[in-house]
């Protein structure tokens, strides 16, 4: 399906907010191709390495600016393609032709609820509570640290979610998969029209 002045969606979120269901749910809808970049980039790195899934920090620096340059050039000159990494909406700032969607997951005052998202992930990867808290705790605490250093002049305050960076916010508190999808379709027929 082709979507009038959109090329690529961007779809961001921290870990558990539901990015990859709602990437999957639209790659199939529109029927275009997904592309996870956490999957092919940190799993190949963690592999490699032989780290834990929360380990990013160990991750050299080098393989961030790679990876980085591999999604721009993905974004610069592909089309029909939803594209789910957590800085994919970040690195999309500026380019031409690309929707950038960002999940959340917090409450009616504004805040991330954590425990929400450790509780899906648990759900989903079938793993045990204390192994998704590192997940979502700790790894998005190392991300943060290294992606400041990296993108942000160690910034303390800059973080990949700020919705500047976004076309389309939506909050899975209390929006379900379905809904989520419907949001996003709405406002891609509303923005091609």
């Amino acid at each position: 399906m082709n979507i009038p002045f959109i090329r690529i969606i961007t779809v961001s979120g921290r870990i558990g907010a539901g990015s990859t269901t709602l990437a999957r749910n639209l790659a199939k809808t529109l029927s275009w191709k997904h592309i996870e970049g956490g999957e092919i980039f940190w799993e190949a790195v963690r592999k490699k390495m032989d780290l834990k899934s929360h380990d990013t920090h160990l991750r050299p620096d080098e393989e961030d600016l790679v990876f980085d340059q591999q999604l721009k050039k993905i974004l610069e000159e592909d089309s029909n393609i939803i594209l789910e990494a957590k800085l994919a909406g970040f690195n999309a700032q500026g380019v031409k032709g690309i929707f950038k969607i960002l999940l959340v997951c917090e409450n009616k005052k504004g805040e991330d609820q954590p425990q929400i998202r450790i509780d899906r992930l648990v759900n989903r990867e079938g793993i045990i509570v204390e192994e998704a808290k590192k997940d979502v705790i700790e790894r998005e605490k190392n991300d943060l640290e290294k992606w400041r250093k990296l993108y942000a002049a160690e910034n303390p305050n800059w973080v990949y979610w700020d919705k500047q960076y976004y076309d389309l916010v939506i909050n899975t508190y209390d929006t379900n998969q379905e809904e989520a999808l419907k949001i996003v379709i709405q406002k891609i027929k509303n923005n091609s029209s």
